[in-house]
């Protein structure tokens, strides 16, 4: 089984808060991991995926708690958002009481309106939510999982691992879902083909009510091919036929299911005026987005238009995990102004932003991050910043100029 870097970080905040909220999206390993957990701490256990469990649940909440007993884990608790009711009681009763009131409770489930919703009004104070993303290549590489910062003294002293092209892309092709990783059988299409189906049948259609599974398989596709580039909502509806109305609630879907992210763009009184204000659109897993644009093979990948956007992609969502797996605030955003400068990523940690621009080269110079002098008005102090590349070894391009391999991320 692969460790999970997240893990520590749920077992610290059971120490500080009564609930443990932890979301994601479908097939991520939640309910592998607080199963786990579980039985490291002599939890009760039970999931709502079962009928009978969650037909309880909905007829008699209380009386479904109160024969469970607690701490208790409560698997796929969407199904019966009531239950956050009396999660609450109890939490109130444990503190009046004096009584330890801290990690009584560890609930799971895809991050649906609903269920959020009752948690941020039933909950609030009461309890963390922990995001859960799918693996990352730390996890299963099997290093230590920091969030990276472009800063060149953080691995002066540090071998960095190296990937050729062929392995990355063929990572990024396989995607990181547990799953792929457990099962030594399961091919790439049959995972992926499977997880559409389920999705579409089952999550969307508990957010909202979609007429036509077709086409919105249609709009699927269209969206993967555009992982990595500027979302715009009228050039979808056009290419689709459908409304924008239609577009941006099917991106909402999307969205609140953790299955893409949207990044937004970066902005500051001093240059609002010239920068672009849609956000980019990212996949929040490169597997589902390559098999949705219907690459299977990581060679006809590395030869396609989509390989710098994958890449970018892949990126993307290793930057998120490192910052999300150990409970760090993930600022980030993108730049493109009406010049079409570009910076892929301003990361603004501790007060100071770092730009990154992703590449799929190696050997790069100045003239390659020129786009970075775009921010020079910006209120904030610009630190040490870079390229994230194929290259096979840290080098500086000037005294705060850095390029790192994939791997450093």
């Amino acid at each position: 089984m692969i460790k999970r870097t997240i893990k520590k970080q749920i077992l610290e905040k059971m120490e500080l808060f009564p609930v443990i909220v932890i979301t994601g999206p479908r097939q991520v390993g939640k309910s592998t991991l607080v199963v786990e957990i579980a039985k490291e701490k002599n939890y009760k256990y039970v999931t709502l995926d079962n009928f009978e469990e969650r037909n309880l649940a909905l007829q008699d909440p209380k009386f479904f708690i109160e024969s469970k007993g607690y701490p208790l884990v409560i698997d796929e608790i969407q199904y019966a958002p009531i239950l956050l009711e009396i999660i609450e009681s109890i939490a109130n009763k444990q503190r009046i009481e004096n009584q330890p009131s801290n990690g009584l409770f560890i609930l799971t489930g895809s991050q649906t309106f609903q269920m959020m919703k009752g948690v941020t009004q039933s909950l609030a104070g009461r309890a963390t939510i922990i995001n859960m993303q799918n693996l990352s290549v730390n996890e299963i590489m099997k290093r230590n999982e920091c969030p990276f910062v472009p800063v060149l003294n953080k691995y002066i002293d540090k071998e960095v691992d190296r990937i050729n092209a062929d392995d990355l892309f063929h990572k990024i092709i396989k995607g990181f879902y547990p799953e792929m990783y457990k099962n030594s059988n399961m091919d790439v299409y049959s995972f992926y083909s499977a997880y559409v189906s389920t999705y579409l049948d089952r999550d969307v259609s508990e957010i909202i009510n979609i007429k036509n599974k077709t086409r919105f398989h249609d709009f699927l596709m269209l969206l993967a091919s555009l992982t990595g580039q500027e979302l715009v909502f009228e050039s979808l509806s056009k290419h689709l036929g459908i409304t924008v109305v239609t577009i941006k609630e099917w991106i909402s879907a999307l969205e609140t299911s953790g299955l893409i992210y949207l990044l937004k763009p970066y902005n500051e009184i001093s240059i609002t005026k010239r920068i672009v204000k849609r956000p980019k659109i990212y996949f929040t897993d490169t597997g589902l987005a390559c098999h949705l644009i219907k690459i299977y093979d990581y060679k006809n990948l590395m030869i396609s238009r989509f390989s710098g956007q994958l890449l970018e992609t892949y990126v993307f969502n290793e930057l998120r995990k490192g910052y999300l797996n150990n409970g760090y605030p993930f600022d980030i955003y993108y730049y493109r102004d009406n010049n079409q400068n570009e910076i892929d990523f301003i990361l603004l940690s501790g007060g100071t932003l770092h730009l990154i621009e992703c590449k799929k080269g190696m050997l790069f110079d100045l003239k390659d991050i020129k786009a970075f002098n775009c921010l020079s008005e910006t209120k904030y102090r610009i630190g040490d910043s870079g390229i994230i590349c194929l290259t096979d070894k840290i080098y500086s391009l000037k005294k705060d100029i850095h390029v790192f391999p994939v791997l450093a991320i």
